[in-house]
């Protein structure tokens, strides 16, 4: 029940139909594919096509669609904001798919470690900028659009137009 948008019921639904050893299962994508959880494979002439996602446990799926919800309503966790960035890209029902699959195959891991959930937090997905980085590439920016640039160590650029 650590995991956000896992309550009681859900986790006793999860708990009923995969049962609490993991063995059976050698891997969390090996998971994913029995309950169901993962991208169907459509592929033709090296195209990817769009596709249902696969049958499977049927009560399974439906509690993690309900804790995909859940989870995607948080905002100062990492499946939060996972949603919120895939939501954007490829829509909100595929993006609760996916995040149903994170919350199943992090299940896998709290069962197998026998550890609690650990979250990483929104701030998982922020880049970390180094200065000197984000100054060189400026720098080069301004020299491929023409400019020419002096740099002054310790004061501000000299930028003139070439």
């Amino acid at each position: 029940m650590t995991i956000p948008g896992i309550s009681r019921r859900l986790s006793e639904v999860y708990l009923a139909e995969v049962g609490p050893d993991m063995t059976r299962f050698p891997s969390p994508a090996d998971l994913s594919s029995w309950a169901g959880m993962c991208p169907g494979n459509n592929e033709s002439a090296g195209k990817r096509m769009s596709t249902h996602t696969r049958p499977g446990n049927a009560w399974l799926r439906g509690a993690l669609g309900e804790a995909a919800a859940g989870a995607a309503r948080t905002k100062t966790t990492y499946l939060g904001e996972r949603y919120r960035r895939l939501a954007r890209r490829i829509g909100t029902k595929k993006a609760k798919v996916a995040i149903g699959r994170n919350i199943l195959e992090a299940g896998y891991q709290v069962l197998t470690r026998n550890t609690p959930y650990l979250d990483l937090g929104p701030e998982h997905f922020q880049r970390i900028r180094n200065p000197e980085r984000v100054a060189q590439r400026a720098i080069r920016q301004l020299l491929e659009a023409g400019y020419h640039v002096e740099p002054h160590p310790g004061r501000a650029l000299t930028v003139a137009k070439a």
